[in-house]
């Protein structure tokens, strides 16, 4: 009785996990231009890090091909909301997330190995939270494997 009870825990803990890691992606029309903060549009888009970045104008898109680097942690956030990249561990140090410590951060859901980083993230706000959290996201996120 006890092995089943262990098991089903660690069952639902990986479940959670995964749903952290796979949560359902937004329609880019549902996420901000990452240099005005308008809606998207789906026609309005750049190749970055391995997947795709939306707009809501051609002037926006210029602005971003122009210097990437400027607008990254926002086209990161976006690339999370969008499914664009996946969360694969914590953004700090790339441990596995807990799915306790799930926070919203723009568009996005984000969680974190343990309380500290969460609250590490809590305590920035704005501009800065996304910079955080986003700006370097080879510890926690990735591009999707392509099927």
């Amino acid at each position: 009785m006890r092995f089943r009870s262990i098991m089903t825990l660690a069952a639902v803990a990986i479940m959670a996990t995964a749903s952290i890691a796979f949560a359902a992606a937004k329609k880019p029309a549902d996420c901000a231009c990452p240099i005005s903060g308008q809606p998207a549009k789906q026609d309005k888009s750049a190749d970055f890090d391995g997947g795709k970045v939306y707009f809501c104008c051609g002037n926006c898109q210029a602005a971003f091909k122009k210097d990437p680097s400027e607008h990254a942690a926002k086209a990161h956030l976006q690339m999370v909301a969008t499914g664009e990249l996946v969360q694969t561990g914590c953004p700090f140090n790339g441990k596995d997330v807990n799915p306790s410590t799930v926070i919203t951060i723009g568009d996005a859901e984000v969680g974190f190995c343990c309380n500290n980083c969460k609250g590490k993230a809590e305590k920035a706000e704005g501009d800065e939270q996304i910079a955080l959290v986003f700006g370097d996201v080879s510890k926690g996120f990735k591009a999707p494997e392509k099927k």
